[in-house]
């Protein structure tokens, strides 16, 4: 797959799970795809939604065969993204509605000049973006002077520097090689590069190196990487229903899952291009967010759990770091509307 990119004005961001990493991978042979609902009888509610391979995005799959979006009377054009990167710059187009991606890249996107609202968290990442390394590299300080490889600008080059930045380093005090995450992954494998940054499924791939580890992951840094249901704005102002619609459709998709776990699985691993027992071995890398959970993370807070402290602690780093240029208007970024109008409505019921 592609990845999960951090800058919107660079290439974009990107964050799938199997793309072009090797040939035995199915997801590897996937290119953009669009697979309709029909649209509900007496409905013309339409909207156009990308999302690529990320564990915490492929319930919109389920959504999607379980018949559920037919349910909530919308429909949605659920577009499939070989490279996530194609799926941010996509929406930045406005050639598709909304689209599921990483804080980060909406924040560069919205640096770039584009106009977008996160009305859902889908998740955050607990431990499937990882930092990979070969034998004899047992600290985060032993990365001095060495060969580490990631897709420049996506959020796996993000925790590298994170990480980086906790141990006291920078990034000249490593021989940064930029590549594409399946070609990073490769790279390591074969012994080209001393470390690389990667997100499942290629976090499977890198540790077929004989004698390889995790050194550190997104689950030392919560809330670094959360991901969500992004609109344009545009959509948001004048299509506020079908926004809800989409938004009802994602929890009752949690509520289907969690009632029809095999079933479910079985969907998600097809679309993840992994076998079942491949994709059971991310789930604790990735937490769903409860209505619960998004309710809590749209309030002002003092720590990550707060998309609002997040989101100016991000733009910090990728200010500092020279990610991004211009530091965004973040006063209109989240809008919980939809979500409080759900948690409501699922508390009358």
């Amino acid at each position: 797959m592609k990845l999960r990119s951090l800058l919107s004005n660079l290439g974009l961001f990107l964050v799938s799970l199997v793309l072009i990493v090797s040939c035995s991978n199915p997801a590897s042979q996937m290119s953009t795809q669009s697979d309709s609902t029909p649209a509900p009888s007496g409905s013309a509610a339409s909207v156009r939604l990308g999302f690529s391979a990320w564990p915490g995005w492929f319930p919109w799959q389920v959504a999607q065969d379980e018949k559920i979006f037919e349910k909530n009377k919308i429909s949605v054009d659920l577009k499939w993204f070989d490279g996530y990167t194609e799926s941010l710059s996509t929406l930045t187009a406005g050639q598709i509605d909304a689209n599921s991606q990483t804080l980060n890249d909406t924040i560069s996107a919205v640096a770039g000049g584009a106009d977008q609202v996160v009305v859902l968290v889908n998740d955050n990442s607990t431990g499937n973006d990882k930092i990979i390394v070969r034998e004899g590299i047992n600290s985060i300080a032993d990365l001095k002077g060495k060969k580490v490889a990631a897709e420049e600008g996506t959020v796996d080059h993000f925790l590298l520097l994170l990480g980086l930045k906790k141990a006291g380093l920078g990034p000249k005090d490593i021989n940064f090689q930029p590549l594409e995450t399946g070609k990073a992954a490769a790279a390591f494998v074969a012994g080209q590069v001393d470390a690389v940054g990667v997100f499942a499924p290629f976090t499977t791939q890198a540790l077929k190196r004989p004698n390889s580890k995790e050194l550190f992951s997104s689950k030392d840094f919560p809330g670094a990487i959360p991901d969500h249901l992004v609109f344009t704005r545009q959509f948001v102002n004048t299509k506020p229903d079908q926004v809800q619609a989409l938004v009802d459709s994602w929890f009752e998709t949690q509520a289907y899952i969690k009632a029809n776990s095999a079933k479910a699985i079985e969907i998600m691993a097809k679309r993840g291009g992994v076998s079942v027992a491949e994709y059971k071995e991310y789930a604790n890398g990735t937490k769903i967010f409860t209505v619960e959970d998004n309710l809590k993370a749209f309030q002002p807070g003092k720590d990550m759990g707060s998309l609002t402290f997040a989101a100016q602690e991000m733009t910090n780093f990728l200010n500092e770091a020279g990610l991004v240029t211009t530091k965004p208007d973040l006063s209109k970024l989240f809008d919980d509307r939809f979500v409080k109008a759900y948690a409501a409505k699922a508390k009358k019921a």
